[in-house]
């Protein structure tokens, strides 16, 4: 039975496989979008899955969280909540599979990253988001940031990415973020929560500052573009953008080591089998001997009858062979006949 418990054991291990990273059946517009106030701009969504029937955007602020823009059915007119309810509204053809979001008279507070949502069987899916960033002409500070255009890595290297930041004096709290964009996953959004650690400026109302973001023992899902922001005075300055890449061939190892796993869990398990069967069939042999199922038939009998403690009455016959009639001592078989057995009962 322990070849089997352990067997058991390990099954149910195996059984707890982490949950892997589903495609979203969401396409909607990704990266940095810009424009300028004033403008009208419309952000495209795209569900080919027919099997989902809720769909809905939303919009994150940097530092804020996701709010709820719109709601509804496919083939509905989708509800708009009430705060964007004047400039906000969604062209959605149910057939078609669209879930476009258009946003009139864009203003500086509509600069946000915009996800594209949909429920399926309970479960919400969010598409990659598309910054909207929302420029004013012309900018009310002045303020620029520069990145390096291309970081390239081995899977589990680290890095430090860096931008810096020349920044006006600017009445109100400058915030500083790193956000990024990949190809597989949706956009992240990071607080530089240390501030910005300033560099000495001759002119004194210019403020020159590094910002730092650390990846460490990187792998394929790190790769994407990632910006540098400035925000201040009401408006979002970004940077040119750092694009992250995950390069060599690194990533064969693992793959390699799980399949060598793979087959030895294999191989473990078949050998688990063989041993809980045989051990189940010399369990249940030597059960069976233990409870008398399997016993000589010579001594069943006679065991039975000392067990009642009978008395055995015998005689004993010689039978003598030989071709003519004499005896050879040689040649006897002696066979022992009960000729009766008394029982004796208390």
């Amino acid at each position: 039975m322990m070849p089997l418990f352990v067997f058991l054991v390990l099954l149910s291990q195996i059984c707890q496989v982490p949950a892997v990273n589903k495609i979203s059946p969401i396409t909607q517009d990704s990266g940095v979008i810009t424009a300028n106030i004033g403008q009208d701009v419309t952000l495209k969504c795209f569900c080919q899955d027919n099997v989902v029937t809720f769909l809905s955007w939303y919009q994150q602020k940097m530092g804020g969280k996701p709010l709820i823009i719109s709601s509804g059915m496919r083939k509905t007119e989708a509800s708009i909540s009430p705060a964007y309810k004047k400039r906000f509204r969604v062209s959605a053809q149910g057939d078609e599979g669209t879930n476009h979001l258009v946003i009139e008279d864009l203003r500086l507070s509509d600069s946000a990253t915009y996800y594209c949502g949909s429920i399926e069987f309970n479960t919400i899916e969010f598409g990659q988001g598309a910054f909207l960033h929302v420029k004013a002409s012309p900018s009310n500070i002045r303020a620029v940031v520069h990145q390096p255009a291309l970081v390239q890595l081995r899977s589990r290297d680290s890095v430090n990415l860096n931008c810096t930041v020349h920044a006006g004096a600017c009445a109100g709290e400058q915030s500083f973020y790193w956000f990024r964009h990949g190809a597989a996953q949706p956009a992240i959004i990071y607080r530089h929560a240390d501030g910005c650690e300033y560099l000495p400026n001759v002119e004194s109302h210019v403020k020159d500052c590094t910002l730092n973001l650390a990846l460490k023992s990187v792998s394929s899902t790190d790769a994407g573009m990632y910006y540098c922001a400035l925000a201040s005075c009401g408006e979002i300055v970004l940077g040119s953008g750092t694009r992250v890449e995950i390069v060599g061939g690194s990533t064969k190892a693992p793959l390699l080591q799980v399949y060598c796993l793979s087959a030895a869990l294999a191989v473990f398990i078949a050998v688990l089998l063989v041993l809980a069967f045989v051990m189940y069939k010399l369990k249940k042999k030597t059960c069976s001997v233990c409870k008398g199922a399997v016993s000589h038939p010579a001594y069943s009998a006679a065991s039975d009858v000392v067990n009642q403690d009978a008395e055995l009455y015998y005689a004993a016959l010689s039978l003598n062979r030989t071709s003519e009639g004499h005896r050879h001592p040689g040649n006897v078989e002696e066979v022992c006949v009960y000729s009766r057995v008394k029982s004796r009962k208390q």
